[in-house]
Protein backbone atom coordinates (compact mmCIF):
# COMPACT_ATOMS: atom_id res chain seq x y z
CA UNK A 1 0.00 0.00 0.00
CA UNK A 2 1.71 2.69 -1.19
CA UNK A 3 0.81 6.62 -0.61
CA UNK A 4 1.64 8.78 -3.44
CA UNK A 5 3.58 11.71 -1.51
CA UNK A 6 1.26 14.99 -1.18
CA UNK A 7 2.36 18.09 -4.10
CA UNK A 8 4.34 19.84 -0.85
CA UNK A 9 5.76 17.27 -0.25
CA UNK A 10 8.72 17.78 -2.96
CA UNK A 11 11.12 20.40 -2.61
CA UNK A 12 10.78 22.66 -6.17
CA UNK A 13 7.06 22.74 -5.20
CA UNK A 14 7.59 24.40 -1.83
CA UNK A 15 10.56 26.63 -3.81
CA UNK A 16 7.60 27.76 -6.35
CA UNK A 17 5.58 28.79 -3.51
CA UNK A 18 8.10 31.17 -1.73
CA UNK A 19 8.91 32.45 -5.19
CA UNK A 20 5.34 33.41 -5.71
CA UNK A 21 4.71 34.76 -2.36
CA UNK A 22 7.74 36.92 -2.59
CA UNK A 23 6.37 38.12 -6.10
CA UNK A 24 2.89 38.98 -4.62
CA UNK A 25 4.57 40.91 -1.61
CA UNK A 26 6.81 42.88 -4.01
CA UNK A 27 3.95 43.75 -6.17
CA UNK A 28 1.34 44.60 -3.39
CA UNK A 29 4.74 47.13 -2.30
CA UNK A 30 4.54 48.24 -5.83
CA UNK A 31 0.87 48.87 -5.75
CA UNK A 32 1.53 51.84 -3.58
CA UNK A 33 2.74 54.13 -6.57
CA UNK A 34 -0.54 53.29 -8.21
CA UNK A 35 -2.28 54.41 -5.44
CA UNK A 36 -2.73 58.08 -3.74
CA UNK A 37 -2.09 57.10 0.27
CA UNK A 38 -3.33 59.14 2.69
CA UNK A 39 -1.27 59.39 5.94
CA UNK A 40 -2.32 60.24 9.28
CA UNK A 41 0.79 60.24 10.03
CA UNK A 42 4.51 61.76 8.71
CA UNK A 43 6.20 58.27 8.92
CA UNK A 44 2.81 56.41 6.50
CA UNK A 45 4.39 58.52 4.18
CA UNK A 46 7.95 56.77 3.64
CA UNK A 47 7.42 54.41 0.75
CA UNK A 48 6.92 50.65 1.66
CA UNK A 49 6.42 51.95 5.12
CA UNK A 50 3.07 49.40 5.54
CA UNK A 51 5.24 46.12 4.47
CA UNK A 52 7.98 47.73 6.54
CA UNK A 53 5.40 47.72 9.85
CA UNK A 54 3.87 44.28 9.36
CA UNK A 55 6.99 42.59 9.67
CA UNK A 56 8.34 44.54 12.76
CA UNK A 57 5.21 43.75 14.36
CA UNK A 58 5.23 40.00 12.84
CA UNK A 59 8.54 39.97 14.41
CA UNK A 60 7.55 41.70 17.86
CA UNK A 61 4.80 39.06 18.25
CA UNK A 62 7.04 36.44 17.47
CA UNK A 63 10.01 37.46 20.36
CA UNK A 64 6.53 38.40 23.19
CA UNK A 65 5.05 35.15 22.17
CA UNK A 66 8.54 33.12 23.17
CA UNK A 67 8.65 35.14 26.06
CA UNK A 68 5.47 34.56 27.20
CA UNK A 69 6.15 30.87 26.51
CA UNK A 70 9.20 30.81 28.70
CA UNK A 71 6.78 32.26 31.92
CA UNK A 72 3.96 30.17 31.43
CA UNK A 73 5.56 26.93 30.47
CA UNK A 74 4.53 24.30 32.82
CA UNK A 75 6.81 20.82 33.39
CA UNK A 76 5.81 17.44 31.26
CA UNK A 77 4.47 16.09 34.89
CA UNK A 78 2.55 18.34 35.28
CA UNK A 79 -0.87 16.95 34.72
CA UNK A 80 0.75 13.40 36.15
CA UNK A 81 2.98 10.68 34.53
CA UNK A 82 1.52 8.34 32.08
CA UNK A 83 1.33 4.98 32.83
CA UNK A 84 1.57 3.33 29.53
Amino acid sequence: MTETPHWLDQPRNVKRLWRGFLVVLALTVLAELLVTMHPHFAIESIFGFTAWFGFVVCVAMIVVVKGLAILLKRPDSYYGHDND
